[in-house]
C-alpha cells in the first residue's frame, strides 16, 4: 500500500495547540504509518512501524503523560 493510498488522520497526540506541531497517523493492515503534516508530498519521509512496536509506543507515552 503507497502513501497516497492511506487514510491520513490527526493523532490525538498532537494538540499542542502550535498548528506547526502535528503528526498525522494512517492504519494499514500489517503497521502504522506516521508522518509529519507539513509535509504530506514527501514519501520518504514517513515511518511505518509494526502494530507491537506502535502499541509499546503509546503504552510509554501515556504513562508519561
Amino acid at each position: 500500500m503507497s502513501a497516497t493510498e492511506l487514510h491520513w488522520f490527526k493523532s490525538s497526540y498532537s494538540d499542542s495547540g502550535d498548528i506547526n506541531d502535528c503528526v498525522e497517523v494512517a492504519v494499514a493492515p500489517a503497521a502504522i504509518h506516521v508522518r509529519d503534516s507539513k509535509s504530506p508530498g514527501v514519501m520518504e519521509a514517513h515511518l511505518i512501524v509494526g502494530m507491537a512496536t506502535w502499541t509499546d509506543f503509546l503504552t510509554h507515552i501515556s504513562a508519561a503523560r
